[in-house]
């Protein structure tokens, strides 16, 4: 092989390299899901997420996810992002697309740091979900930061169990629907939200990949002044 075709075929590899690396770089770490400002102002705000057992828009297909609503475009967002002012009381409204998966630890079947300390599961109020005596818990929306912890419910029966919607984000098909309503904090930051499931499939103890993933199973909220 001549000098100018090895030296050629070097800066290709290189080229390569490099490409690869620019891609890497920007596609994991400097992309960032969008953040969705709650609808409303001033002291009542709302936002409404769905989660899905699957993300067919994006290159984790198999990985659980929840999407956020735009309230200017009602459109579904893959981000976990949002924004609430200070103090606000929020009012969050859950789509639950997924099937149930027991709780490990029947702590996180209690609906903790609430207005009233309940949440509706499909209209009816409950304060604990046992997911250990029924299959009925799919997530949970979770801010250990103020001490918010909602389970969230599963289409009920096995029917719909066996029949949950394919392609995210879900516009149709077996769902569960929450809501509740929580105190935003007076103090401005960012405030860190996951699901408590294990529902990492794949992954040493189901609590990597999507469960520490922003824009799947883990978020933030923006508390802002």
């Amino acid at each position: 092989m001549s000098l100018p075709v090895r030296v050629g075929t070097l800066l290709v590899a290189f080229l390569a390299v490099v490409g690869g690396a620019i891609f890497v770089v920007i596609h994991f770490f400097l992309t960032e899901p969008a953040v969705i400002t709650a609808a409303g102002s001033g002291s009542q705000v709302s936002i409404v997420l769905q989660e899905d057992a699957q993300n067919t828009v994006s290159t984790h297909p198999d990985w659980v996810s929840y999407f956020m609503q735009d309230p200017s475009t009602k459109k579904w967002v893959h981000t976990t992002l949002f924004k609430v002012p200070a103090g606000a009381t929020v009012h969050v409204t859950v789509l639950g697309y997924d099937g149930c998966t027991p709780l490990r630890n029947p702590f996180w079947g209690r609906v903790t740091g609430t207005i009233g300390g309940t949440e509706t599961i499909d209209g009816k109020p409950v304060k604990v979900v046992d997911s250990w005596r029924t299959c009925s818990v799919g997530h949970t929306f979770s801010i250990p930061g103020i001490g918010l912890n909602v389970p969230m419910g599963s289409p009920p029966t096995v029917a719909e169990e066996n029949n949950l919607c394919g392609t995210s984000p879900c516009t149709s098909g077996p769902h569960s629907t929450m809501k509740f309503s929580f105190v935003a904090p007076k103090t401005p930051g960012a405030y860190f939200w996951q699901c408590r499931v294990p529902c990492g499939g794949g992954f040493v103890t189901g609590f990597g990949g999507p469960m520490q993933t922003f824009g799947f199973m883990t978020g933030e909220m923006e508390v802002a002044s």
